[in-house]
């Protein structure tokens, strides 16, 4: 089935392999993840976390294979949506935001595509939902957290430019704000003050935005540990650009941080 023409999502194609049957969901954006996903999608399936929560895949035109329909129903996937339209990351999760809602699930967990994330963790979200969290941010550098081979320049960029900028912006201190493992609240989403699906959310500036309106607003925010593990050797797995990425990506914080993105009262 075909989505379009509805204001500030994506024009979409939905593969729907099984009816919603959890409270919750777990969006994943991808990009010709190849391997990479498939290996996620199978460490999800150990766990069981389709018991847990729907698996959602937000595609943006894989061309690699990754999304046959035969694969992704093998490893559990319940829906795979398909972006037609303009946009990066931030289409893509208007894209799955805006689905999960019309579905009907309570909260969704986002997680990169890429194989980092320890996927596991997803039940420890949803725990933390059904306390009345509204945004939970998974953290790979708080007590239980782990992160390994993390790359020296991520590392320093994080901890001493990203985190503090979003934590100033937010009113409170978050420690892995790049990080997009995370939860987001039926609550959080549908709040007036809020609005996500607006096409000023284009790449990376859905993230920022999402990490810091809760706490500004007053709602229920925590962060979690988790485990996010890059590859000893090869190339780093990331659709961020060293120059230009990196470049717009501190625009996109500075913007926040002056409230850019904030619903006009």
């Amino acid at each position: 089935m075909i989505y379009e023409n509805i204001d500030g999502v994506p024009k979409f194609e939905c593969k729907e392999y099984k009816k919603k049957h959890t409270k919750y969901c777990v969006c994943i954006p991808i990009i010709n993840e190849g391997e990479r996903i498939k290996k996620e999608l199978e460490r999800a399936q150990k766990a069981n976390i389709s018991k847990y929560a729907d698996i959602i895949i937000c595609d943006a035109g894989s061309t690699d294979g990754s999304t046959e329909d035969s694969v992704l129903k093998k490893l559990d996937v319940n829906t795979l949506l398909i972006k037609e339209d303009v946009g990066k990351q931030g289409a893509q999760l208007r894209m799955g935001l805006w689905w999960a809602l019309q579905r009907g699930y309570e909260g969704v967990i986002t997680i990169d595509g890429n194989n980092k994330d320890s996927i596991e963790d997803v039940p420890r979200f949803i725990e933390k939902l059904e306390e009345g969290y509204d945004f939970i941010q998974g953290s790979r550098f708080i007590k239980g957290g782990q992160a390994i081979n993390t790359p020296l320049i991520r590392l320093i960029s994080v901890k001493l430019i990203h985190a503090p900028i979003i934590s100033i912006t937010a009113r409170k201190r978050f420690t892995d704000t790049t990080n997009a493992y995370r939860a987001y609240s039926k609550k959080y989403l549908t709040d007036e003050r809020v609005q996500p699906f607006r096409d000023i959310f284009m790449t990376y500036e859905l993230l920022a935005y999402l990490s810091v309106r809760a706490s500004q607003i007053g709602l229920k925010t925590c962060e979690i540990p988790v485990k996010r593990e890059y590859p000893k050797k090869g190339k780093t797995p990331t659709k961020i650009s060293f120059f230009k990425g990196n470049s717009d990506l501190l625009k996109i914080l500075f913007s926040n941080l002056f409230g850019k993105y904030n619903v006009k009262e």
